[in-house]
């Protein structure tokens, strides 16, 4: 077995952020393989992250972002203690998920939110473009629950594949960072501000704008 000195524990701990305990615990099961204990580290982090969800978090930060002076978004993410709240890695994960919904525009934050009437009539719309496709209707029930499937990483946030990490849903980048932190973390809400959304804008026909422009200088 490779003889598991201060310097390795140091290091991966560095990598990783996990206690020195942890990391000594982690190179020694696995013979001081780095990767094999970065592994070790990450499972042992998720099952802690799966036993804290239930706890309650009522601290945390209203986190925003600007794009371009064209894009605002403020989001509430919740964490146990006002501790946490203050720490760089959790308002690093606050800035971060703030960024994520300026760029891939969610709807809602969890599944659990979608209105079950919203579900119905996009399974009615996907209905319909089997039937287009002329997909067997007998094959509809075996299709449908993956399309519905994409309809909620579409358009809810915790469902999200993360922009900055596409092979993870940002479920996943919260989970590791209560693995990491060790408090449970929550988004409870957001908005998104798109300038000039929702007001109608008056559209010129360009034909007739340079006619009147020609009358005006006839006149």
């Amino acid at each position: 077995m490779a003889e598991i000195n201060a310097s390795m524990v140091a290091q991966l701990r560095e990598k990783t952020g996990a206690g020195m305990m942890d990391c000594k615990k982690a190179l020694t099961e696995n013979a001081g393989d780095f990767g094999k204990a970065e592994e070790w580290l990450r499972k042992k982090g998720m099952s802690a992250a799966g036993k804290k969800a239930g706890r309650v978090a009522a601290e945390g930060l209203v986190g925003t972002y600007v794009h371009s002076g064209k894009i605002g978004v403020m989001v509430e993410i919740n964490c146990e203690t006002d501790f946490v709240a203050r720490n760089p890695d959790f308002q690093a994960l606050v800035n971060d998920i703030a960024m994520h919904i300026a760029a891939a525009n969610p709807t809602w934050v969890r599944r659990e939110e979608v209105p079950p009437e919203a579900v119905e009539k996009e399974k009615e719309l996907l209905k319909a473009e089997l039937k287009e496709q002329k997909k067997p209707e007998a094959m509809w029930e075996k299709i449908l629950p993956g399309k519905v499937e994409k309809f909620y990483a579409q358009h809810c946030l915790l469902d999200q594949p993360y922009v900055r990490e596409d092979k993870k849903k940002v479920s996943e980048i919260i989970t590791e960072s209560v693995a990491k932190i060790g408090e449970n973390i929550t988004v409870r809400r957001f908005s998104r501000f798109v300038v000039g959304e929702g007001i109608e804008k008056k559209k010129e026909n360009l034909a007739e704008e340079v006619a009147k422009t020609v009358s005006a200088a006839q006149a």
